[in-house]
């Protein structure tokens, strides 16, 4: 699990609408990569709704966003169609950026356990290293904070 001040682990991945997208794309530009569980569920919706109605700010501020979560490119086709997202979607189906990443972690829901994506999001410099981190992130307030974040670098 990369901590602030490590390099972020490289990566290539399908993404939404075809083709891939890898770490070395964003070289020289600042990253904000979030993780979700999973495609058009309540919170996972408003939190990629909120990263595409404040893109244009994350833009001014010399950030892109990348969403990543375990579903399929085709499951994130859909997802950025019925809510009109602004952003690209990684596909990690096989969960290796995931365990990268450390976000591929023991969940309890019910009093049941199971492996899931916890929520979190990294903002990444143009060198690839981690400036900033949110591990267990609850939606509310959350996009607002990381644009203060990147807008402070």
């Amino acid at each position: 699990m990369p901590e602030i001040g490590e390099k972020s682990p490289n990566f290539t991945l399908p993404r939404d609408g075809g083709g891939t997208v890898s770490l070395a794309d964003f070289a020289g530009k600042t990253l904000v990569m979030y993780f979700y569980p999973r495609d058009d569920t309540p919170g996972c919706t408003k939190e990629s709704i909120g990263f595409t109605e404040q893109l244009a700010a994350f833009e001014a501020a010399g950030a892109s966003i990348l969403g990543v979560s375990k579903d399929s490119v085709k499951s994130h086709d859909k997802f950025v169609a019925k809510h009109v997202l602004g952003i690209p979607l990684a596909s990690d189906e096989n969960g290796s950026l995931c365990e990268d990443m450390g976000v591929w972690v023991e969940k309890n829901m019910y009093g049941k356990t199971y492996m899931g994506i916890e929520r979190a999001t990294f903002v990444i410099n143009g060198e690839g290293v981690i400036t900033h981190a949110w591990r267990k992130v609850k939606v509310p307030g959350h996009v607002d904070a990381v644009l203060e974040a990147v807008q402070s670098l």
